[in-house]
């Protein structure tokens, strides 16, 4: 069962805007040094919306790789058309990946029967794990909880990232679902609220620079060790606010190649820097609270 933390891995390209297979490698090394549970390779911070579905699938496949069984590698397989989901997902039959996060289609604003049929149609054409990805916030529309349910009976839909940023979702899955079935908050600021109420971990923006530091927060929760967890989360509050003053993933990108995990900084259209004014505020916060990965004792995947 996927629980704890999982990233929600970027995508280090280097100054031409493509692929750039050195920080890939070190970051995929930093996760599993750092016992992260999994890597999400080319979810939303993974900037999939602007690769070309060849350099997704090639991401992917390439991640699989240099990961070599060390650490699960869940693969994002979203899209608005049903169809495309499907050619998408079924790239990835039989390669190792783990599991598939597919997002609402986006744009399109289903209802929840069509969100249903949609779902419902990609897990018959795979035999791969299935978690739902529900974030309103950037798709325009819900999956609600008892949507969740009637797809949470369908054999290979084994969990749901929840990003509504509503933690009364969590009681209300729960209440609804098998114990087995697996409920993941999407949103760093309030994860250990949502694992305390019953959820099973996170898929972490900010774990791609704080993965020590996530994982621990992680595993004392899920052991109800909550007055712990609360000791070092409160270190990261400002941190998981900060991260998404701009657009994701253009401030933890910065902030990646800022103390040297990757080498470039480098988005693709629309996606362009961060503001001055936002650089500042990372660079202060950074100081005031440093990571694990800063300090001498485990700074040596500061490569770049």
């Amino acid at each position: 069962m996927f629980k704890g933390n999982i990233v929600a891995l970027i995508t280090p390209m280097n100054k031409k805007g493509n692929i750039c297979i050195d920080s890939l490698k070190n970051i995929i090394n930093y996760h599993i040094y750092n016992r992260t549970k999994a890597i999400v390779s080319v979810g939303t911070t993974g900037e999939s919306s602007t690769l070309t579905k060849k350099e997704h699938i090639k991401l992917v496949l390439l991640t699989l790789k240099i990961a070599d069984n060390r650490i699960p590698i869940i693969a994002g397989t979203g899209a608005n058309s049903t169809k495309e989901a499907i050619i998408l997902t079924k790239k990835f039959e039989n390669s190792g990946i783990s599991a598939c996060l597919s997002v609402t289609p986006y744009y399109n604003k289903p209802s929840q029967e069509g969100l249903y049929q949609h779902f419902k149609k990609i897990s018959e054409h795979t035999s791969i794990p299935q978690i739902l990805y529900n974030v309103p916030s950037r798709t325009g529309c819900d999956l609600l909880p008892k949507t969740i349910y009637k797809l949470s009976k369908l054999k290979n839909i084994i969990g749901v990232k929840e990003a509504s940023g509503n933690l009364s979702r969590v009681n209300q899955i729960k209440s609804l679902v098998d114990s087995k079935f697996i409920i993941l908050s999407g949103d760093d600021s309030t994860a250990l609220d949502f694992i305390q109420l019953g959820g099973h971990g996170v898929i972490s923006v900010t774990s791609n620079i704080a993965a020590k530091e996530i994982s621990k927060i992680c595993q004392l929760a899920l052991n109800k060790k909550f007055s712990k967890a609360r000791k070092i989360n409160k270190r990261l509050i400002n941190l998981n606010k900060i991260l998404f003053l701009e657009s994701n993933p253009i401030p933890i990108k910065w902030a990646a190649k800022k103390i040297g995990l990757i080498k470039n900084s480098i988005l693709r259209l629309p996606m362009i820097q961060p503001k001055k004014k936002l650089k500042k505020i990372i660079l202060n916060e950074l100081k005031k609270n440093p990571l694990s990965i800063m300090k001498k004792k485990y700074n040596h995947f500061i490569l770049f």
